[in-house]
C-alpha cells in the first residue's frame, strides 16, 4: 500500500485508506470544502449565451417548406 498523501506516513491499517488515520482523512476533506483543493474549469467565452440562445431558436423555429 503507498503512503499517506497528506502526512507522507506509511499507513498501519487500512481502515482509513488511502489514509493513514482519520485525522489525515479530515484534513483532506477541509480542504476540499474549504477551497484549498479545486478542479479547475474552463469559462465559456462572453458570448456564449448570446450564441447558445440563437442555436436554441434556430432548433424551435419551425421548418421552412420551399
Amino acid at each position: 500500500m503507498g503512503k499517506c498523501p497528506i502526512c507522507k506516513v506509511e499507513p498501519a491499517q487500512e481502515t482509513h485508506k488511502p489514509f493513514c488515520s482519520k485525522r489525515c482523512a479530515d484534513i483532506d476533506l477541509h480542504r476540499w470544502l474549504g477551497g484549498t483543493y479545486a478542479i479547475p474549469a474552463v469559462e465559456p467565452p462572453d458570448d456564449f449565451d448570446a450564441e447558445m440562445e440563437a442555436a436554441l431558436h434556430e432548433m424551435d423555429a419551425p421548418d421552412e417548406i420551399h
